[in-house]
């Protein structure tokens, strides 16, 4: 059974969806009723800035709090779904954060956090003012994947911008209905 994990990137203020949610639920609509589906904002969680220790303690503690649900979902997630804004060409803020504790996680003891990722799926639906403003960060994450070993999913993009302008990208939902049929 597949179980996934959408990590949604946005800073949106609360109670407003942006561009990259709207076009992800409109996929994870399509998935199939036996796939189990989480949703985590990742700006509403309290994750700690990440304190680089490999080259001082060289391990890490198991984390807590927050951090540890985020841990947790990760692990237990079959496939991973960035909702991804694109914010200065890059990764928002809230998920780069997180991918930099992955850096702490491979490094607790006995956790095997780099075996354990190995295989999971990584998909990417994001959203920007152009598709080509997006391929740096779409070129991070895919960097991301294959490092741990993760398979990497072509990614969805769609026009963003002010609230709704996703829903005007008409090849961009219609790619959303169809985007996890390999689920």
């Amino acid at each position: 059974m597949s179980h996934f994990l959408f990590l949604n990137a946005s800073t949106r203020e609360p109670g407003h969806v942006g561009n990259s949610e709207t076009l992800a639920r409109h996929a994870a609509a399509a998935l199939p009723a036996e796939a189990s589906q989480r949703w985590l904002k990742l700006a509403e969680l309290d994750i700690p800035p990440f304190v680089d220790l490999r080259h001082t303690a060289g391990s890490y503690p198991m984390p807590e709090g927050d951090v540890k649900t985020l841990l947790d979902a990760t692990l237990a997630a079959t496939d991973l779904v960035f909702v991804s804004p694109v914010y200065w060409f890059s990764i928002p803020s809230p998920l780069k954060t997180c991918l930099d504790h992955w850096s702490a996680w491979l490094r607790v003891p006995d956790l095997d956090f780099k075996q354990r990722m190995a295989g999971k799926r990584l998909w990417v639906i994001a959203t920007s003012g152009n598709r080509e403003k997006a391929q740096p960060m779409l070129d991070s994450y895919r960097l991301c994947a294959e490092f741990l070993d993760l398979q990497w999913q072509t990614p969805l993009w769609g026009k963003g911008g002010a609230p709704d302008t996703v829903l005007g990208d008409a090849a961009a939902m219609d790619a959303a209905r169809h985007y996890f049929t390999a689920a």
